[in-house]
């Protein structure tokens, strides 16, 4: 018997391999844990995506699968196995490794959906020393090895990166980019059973949700997500590149994919994006800009992420070298965004509200930018983005949240801390326009929330972040600010209080 997990769901997952013993024959069961939705306050809308796309699933496989539904995995896996041996691929997160290494009988074979072999990785990081590991340098290793985007041995275009290029701010005078939108799958009677569950659990106690759970956004199906990637491609890559870090209010998926969730939830293998991306470009259906950020994402970044939660070790969710242990406040639980008066992290909020995503930059300089500069928890922060966010789990939130957001780890990961004042938000949007605060003024009734964060930020990090050279200079100015008393005494008032 082979055991999926609920993100585990692909064709990928079912292919023989060595450790697993598969066949196109051998039994295999999906167990629905109840607990897992105990333990924290999901969001509406992922509960509704996780268990829609296991419920498809099983429904697909047929007579070939029990769908067990149990209060935790072990009383499913124990009601349907017993003495039978039972296989599984690594799972995506610690503690569900030491749940398997656990169970007896249970045997773990390779992991599946990236690109990288775990023990590549290692060899590779322990060749630059496990100490200067960037994702630059790893993601041109990468293309390099598996062809990606290469002429020979040249990268396509003879440049590896196109950040140049990708990094427009949004074309002005315009509410949206024009292009097609993105691609949305129909519900079915099976989501109609799914929130008809989530309804009645609620109901029962015991279990609550954050955020909306209106008509599923995302796929749930591997046909779905197919037909996503097929529309990006075709409709919507061609003009990702140039404005992937740029915000628009009305606006949120601009050109980006959508195609987190499913590569998460194992619908659509990481190989088979790059490649349909690769070839739309040697097609000339694409331009390279466009193309090699999609590609930098997976092949990138994603691959960088899941790699550096395996081979950092798990006590590296509690780095906290900032010493941050503010508590998140009720509203930012709740995800309350009607409490909230910037207009930058309203518009935000209330995207997460309503469906669980927003793209990389809202991410990480509106939401993960005002934590930061709050001094709020960095393992609680983590513990918010996997809960609301559609395509969070363990290993994505936790090298993202604690070393790329909030620099927890102190610069294994980043150089820098990510955060900004006003007036990046100004420069890569059209949020600060109609805000009741003002990106350049930094006290005062109007004061920024975000530019008054930022210089406080690094005031009260100054010894830290002055003998780092990308922010030394940053810190020099703080000698500059003639209202740098007044800057302090306004956002200790701040307190907890939504901006």
């Amino acid at each position: 018997m082979h055991w999926l997990f609920g993100d585990q769901l692909g064709p990928h997952f079912l292919r023989p391999s060595e450790g697993t013993g598969l066949t196109g024959d051998t039994p295999l069961v999906i167990i629905e844990a109840r607990s897992v939705f105990r333990r924290r306050r999901f969001h509406r809308a992922k509960a509704h995506l996780v268990l829609s796309a296991m419920r498809h699933r099983a429904a697909e496989l047929g007579d070939r699968i029990t769908y067990v539904r149990a209060e935790t995995y072990r009383e499913g896996l124990a009601r349907v196995a017993g003495d039978v041996p039972v296989t599984v691929h690594h799972p995506t997160s610690y503690a569900a490794v030491r749940l398997v290494r656990s169970l007896p009988r249970v045997t773990m074979g390779p992991a599946r959906g990236f690109l990288v072999p775990m023990d590549d990785f290692a060899a590779w990081a322990d060749g630059h020393g496990g100490a200067r590991l960037r994702q630059e340098d790893f993601y041109r290793w990468v293309r390099q090895g598996y062809g990606l985007l290469m002429d020979g041995e040249a990268p396509a275009g003879g440049r590896w990166n196109y950040d140049r290029d990708n990094r427009q701010p949004p074309p002005r005078k315009t509410p949206a980019l024009p292009v097609p939108a993105p691609y949305r799958p129909v519900e079915d009677e099976i989501d109609d059973e799914v929130r008809h569950d989530l309804d009645r659990w609620e109901r029962d106690g015991g279990m609550s949700f954050a955020g909306r759970d209106g008509p599923r956004l995302f796929p749930a199906t591997r046909a779905e997500a197919r037909a996503a990637l097929r529309h990006f491609v075709q409709h919507r890559l061609g003009t990702f590149g140039p404005y992937e870090d740029a915000m628009l209010a009305a606006d949120p998926v601009m050109s980006h994919s959508l195609l987190s969730s499913s590569l998460n939830l194992g619908l659509l293998d990481p190989a088979e994006c790059v490649e349909r991306a690769e070839t739309a470009w040697r097609e000339g259906r694409a331009p390279l800009n466009s193309v090699e950020g999609f590609v930098r994402q997976i092949a990138g970044w994603r691959e960088y992420v899941w790699q550096l939660y395996w081979y950092f070790g798990e006590e590296y969710r509690h780095s906290n070298v900032l010493r941050h242990t503010a508590a998140l406040p009720g509203w930012w639980n709740d995800l309350d965004a009607d409490a909230v008066r910037a207009h930058c992290l309203r518009t935000v909020l209330s995207q997460v509200r309503d469906t669980g995503w927003t793209h990389h930059i809202p991410r990480l300089m509106i939401l993960g930018g005002y934590a930061l500069q709050r001094g709020w928890d960095p393992a609680e922060v983590t513990a918010w983005f996997h809960r609301c966010f559609v395509d969070g789990y363990d290993w994505v939130m936790v090298p993202n949240v604690v070393g790329m957001s909030q620099y927890a780890d102190g610069g294994r990961m980043t150089t820098k801390p990510y955060t900004s004042g006003g007036a990046y938000v100004n420069r890569m949007s059209d949020l600060c326009g109609p805000c009741d605060y003002r990106p350049g003024d930094r006290t005062g009734p109007r004061a920024c929330p975000y530019t008054a964060g930022y210089w406080t930020f690094l005031d009260r990090h100054r010894a830290r972040l002055e003998r780092n050279h990308r922010t030394a200079r940053a810190v020099r100015g703080l000698d500059r600010l003639a209202d740098l008393d007044e800057l302090r005494r306004q956002e200790r008032a701040r307190g907890d209080a939504p901006p």
